[in-house]
């Protein structure tokens, strides 16, 4: 699939190092949860949620990303996607636990507003560094309870979301959806394993990819081999027990990297 050429119509600062960039091109078909391949001219094509069916939610953390940050209002990048699976959506009356660490919240803001429309009750576990960091906490304001978590205690509860998930009754939800930093997530499924839940819970891993269409095997995740690109970046809980969850990842020459 050839990159379709996408202009910039709009960009929103979330945070210091987090933007969300719009642009004048709709994927009406999208699951909340797919990715796109966003290639910066001239640096790197590197993969993206979606955190709108016309947007991404890009952090600075790398040289692609800082020279994404460099683009304006008019300025174009290439797309090609979505690919993927998505989050699995919920039925009506079913109940919705969203957990959603930093920039984890982009992918998984469309995926509430879509079970909210389908008729679920959402409820939210928002957590971030700082209340500067929050990420579309309005956006989730408006489909049900937020229970918020900060490092630093400036808004919510002082911790980190498993410390409010420690305090709810995660039985009584029929989904729960999760996306972060890894840390975040692999200590969420350990709670949820505890807590026998596993088999209500979706992680979106995030991992090395290259292709994006599950050609190249780089994204394969130990020891199932499923590829995170193809098979994900969605993965029920009961996929995860025994992986590499919270571990490694691997780099682009398939090195082992700590997490």
């Amino acid at each position: 699939m050839l990159p379709l050429n996408a202009t910039i119509t709009q960009i929103t600062e979330e945070s210091p190092a987090v933007r969300t960039f719009f642009f004048n091109h709709m994927f009406e078909d999208m699951e909340p949860g797919q990715f796109v391949m966003v290639w910066i001219r001239g640096v790197d094509e590197v993969p993206m949620g979606l955190s709108r069916n016309n947007s991404i939610t890009v952090q600075k953390v790398g040289e692609a990303t800082s020279k994404l940050f460099e683009l304006k209002e008019g300025d174009s990048f290439g797309l090609r996607g979505p690919f993927g699976k998505g989050f699995t959506l919920p039925a009506k009356g079913e109940k919705v636990l969203v957990i959603a660490g930093g920039v984890g919240a982009a992918p998984l803001s469309p995926y509430a507003e879509a079970a909210c429309a389908a008729g679920a009750e959402v409820n939210t576990i928002l957590g971030a560094r700082s209340t500067g960091d929050l990420l579309f906490e309005g956006r989730f304001e408006a489909l049900g309870t937020v229970y918020v978590s900060t490092d630093d205690g400036s808004k919510g509860v002082k911790g980190f979301v498993t410390d409010v998930l420690k305090s709810l009754d995660v039985a009584a939800y029929d989904r729960i959806a999760v996306c972060g930093p890894e840390i975040m997530m692999s200590s969420v499924f350990r709670l949820l394993e505890e807590r026998q839940v596993l088999e209500k819970a979706e992680f979106s891993l995030h991992r090395y990819f290259k292709c994006g269409i599950g050609v190249c095997g780089a994204c394969c995740i130990d020891q199932s081999g499923l590829r995170v690109c193809k098979d994900g970046p969605v993965f029920s809980g009961v996929q995860l027990i025994g992986s590499e969850l919270g571990k490694y990842s691997r780099d682009a020459s398939g090195r082992r990297v700590k997490i």
